[in-house]
């Protein structure tokens, strides 16, 4: 079965603005150019137009052939967590356009991967042409084009875990494939479309795609399966497994690491004797996961989430909380403090920000998963209450709690967007992010590229620390989990 790379962007001079896409198939095996494909499409979003080059780039390689398969490359990273399946899809432009996307072929035989801009100029010259053709009041002639010999050749394409960035098995995969050079695109997110600008003209619509070869020659010859409520009060599952709590030397957040760990672990992966990784990405975006300290259901190992009776500290949690403080202070890394809305968050977060001499900035995203009709229940009350819900619900991610709770895959995405926002805001800096058990098991999970399983096979004790770092080139790497020696 043959295998094609589509390559696609699509941009906005104004957004909304003068818009164009362009797109690109190449042979996996080879890296050679098959099919070209640009339009300019008038006034619209620059999202818009990214979704009308990968719809443009999947019929193009439809046409060479229907029964391949297609890995999708793009530089805009909702498209590819929405065509993923991971975001939801809420404009009501881009709907319709992904929809169609979805059907060009059978979805078990395409996969997206996000890439950095730089590693997507083919499609932005593309794209670039088509608007350029726009201004001027003509439509975007392949004959024309030069995009293709204005780019460098196509390396041949490997095979690749695919995940959004900040997930290991996409930031590695991505490393492995082609490092990126200093200033490469954060993990934090979307970038903002800087076109170059457009002659005056009239606008007039119109595109074409070409199947094309190389014009030149080649030269570059989780002791419980949930904690309480899924991780927010301890345990709703009694399986043993072996203690996780082992600490990174290099974030020694419990101990007396120096304060430049960080820095010193981001210069050992970016510059590594053995070369793997790209060289000055700077310093990661390290975000320190505290979960809140007990309440009076956690010992009592009752489902505690963002439904129920919203309940403060115990005089056990407020204690925690200092200590927690006491050790962070002593480490002295920490630069900003952000809490779920909750109230049990809040005031773990109060307590250690006054430590530190920090303010706190509330992130509703973080919150804990709504446990629907579960909430205050411990799981053998489910279990007796609910049996065949709560067998669904341990069997499959997407299935919620009873009553209309939120389901883990919703929990995962709307964490992951939490986190896209605050890496983007918190670039390069350490910030203490105060939440809940199910929104840390899913940030270490999507670091690890583990399935959701994983999160039924995570201990996440109360007051406990875990920590991560997220590189430039959108690489994550999992630094502590559940490290408890500052409460001892």
């Amino acid at each position: 079965m043959r295998e094609f790379v589509v390559e696609a962007d699509g941009g906005s001079r104004g957004n909304p603005g003068p818009a164009g896409y362009g797109a690109v198939v190449s042979d996996a095996a080879t890296g050679e150019t098959l099919a070209e494909a640009a339009e300019y499409i008038g006034v619209a979003t620059n999202n818009v137009a990214e979704y009308r080059g990968l719809l443009a780039g999947l019929r193009a390689a439809r046409e060479l052939d229907p029964d391949a398969r297609v890995r999708v490359r793009m530089d805009s990273k909702l498209v590819v967590e929405q065509m993923s399946g991971r975001w939801k899809i809420k404009h009501p432009a881009m709907k319709p356009l992904a929809a169609e996307a979805a059907t060009v072929f059978p979805p078990d035989r395409v996969t997206y991967e996000w890439i950095p801009r730089e590693r997507n100029t083919h499609a932005d010259r593309l794209a670039n042409e088509a608007m350029d053709a726009g201004a001027r009041g003509e439509a975007w002639s392949p004959a024309d084009s030069r995009a293709d010999l204005d780019t460098p050749p196509a390396a041949p394409a490997v095979p690749v875990p695919e995940g959004p960035p900040g997930d290991t098995a996409a930031g590695a995969a991505r490393v492995r494939e082609a490092p990126a050079p200093a200033g490469s695109a954060a993990a934090s997110g979307e970038r903002e479309s800087e076109r170059r600008p457009a002659a005056e003209g009239a606008a007039a619509t119109g595109g074409a795609g070409t199947a094309r070869g190389r014009g030149i020659e080649d030269a570059s010859g989780e002791g419980t399966v949930v904690e309480q409520g899924a991780g927010a009060q301890g345990s709703a599952v009694d399986r043993p497994v072996t203690d996780t709590s082992a600490r990174d030397a290099a974030a020694g957040l419990g101990g007396a690491a120096p304060a430049d760990a960080d820095r010193r672990a981001a210069q050992a992966v970016a510059t590594p004797s053995s070369g793997w990784a790209p060289a000055n990405m700077g310093a990661p975006a390290t975000f320190v996961l505290l979960r809140h300290g007990e309440t009076p259901l956690t010992p009592q190992k009752r489902f505690s989430g963002s439904g129920g009776s919203d309940p403060s500290l115990s005089g056990i949690g407020r204690e925690q909380a200092e200590k927690v403080a006491a050790a962070l202070a002593r480490r002295g890394t920490v630069q900003a403090v952000v809490a779920s809305p909750l109230a049990r968050t809040r005031e773990t977060a109060r307590i250690v920000a006054a430590r530190l001499g920090l303010d706190v900035a509330v992130e509703d995203g973080l919150r804990e998963t709504d446990f629907g009709a579960w909430e205050g229940l411990t799981f053998g009350e489910v279990r007796e209450r609910y049996p065949e819900d709560l067998d669904a619900w341990l069997a499959s991610p997407d299935v919620g709690p009873t009553g209309g709770g939120e389901s883990f895959a919703a929990t995962a995405d709307r964490v992951a967007e939490a986190r896209d926002k605050l890496l983007a805001e918190y670039r390069g800096r350490t910030v203490l992010l105060v939440t809940h058990v199910t929104p840390i098991k899913t940030m270490i999970r999507l670091a690890l590229g583990a399935p959701p399983e994983a999160l039924f096979r995570m201990e996440l004790s109360a007051a406990s620390l875990s920590a991560v770092a997220y590189y430039a080139d959108g690489n994550a790497s999992v630094r502590l989990f559940n490290d408890t020696s500052h409460l001892r």
